[in-house]
């Protein structure tokens, strides 16, 4: 069900008290204990995991392969792998996932959507043309 990869390292932090005004765009991994207002992106060229600790709060969008949640999230969340919701998650929008594990405590308001695999590495089809 899981991808087995080696989990990438948290390689950059945001650190409790530092406020972020603009959209974040990361490698490998990314620890958020400040705030940050703007979208959250990892690179789409490898693994990538995000960690949202209690002391944080994200208003944007997120996208991460691996996305483990234990603070505040105004806005939707995508996790093309993983969404880990700890006891204190709180997340206002919408998120979309390929496995979600969800601790009690943890809320969400929004919609849950479960992606279907490999439902984010393919482009959409398009009809070739019949010639005759």
């Amino acid at each position: 069900m899981f991808n087995k990869k080696k989990q990438p390292p948290i390689k950059s932090l945001i650190a409790q008290g530092t406020r972020v005004e603009g959209h974040v765009f990361f490698r490998d991994g990314l620890r958020v204990d400040g705030e940050v207002i703007g979208d959250i992106r990892a690179s789409d060229e490898q693994s990538s995991i995000l960690v949202v600790s209690e002391v944080a709060c994200v208003t944007g969008h997120i996208h991460a392969d691996h996305v483990i949640i234990n603070g505040a999230v105004k806005g939707p969340v995508h996790a093309f792998d993983l969404l880990e919701l700890q006891p204190k998650a709180r997340i206002e929008g919408d998120v979309s996932y390929r496995a979600l594990e969800m601790h009690q405590g943890a809320t969400i308001a929004g919609q849950l959507k479960p992606m279907a695999a490999g439902a984010e590495e393919k482009p959409p089809l398009k009809l070739a043309a019949n010639n005759g």
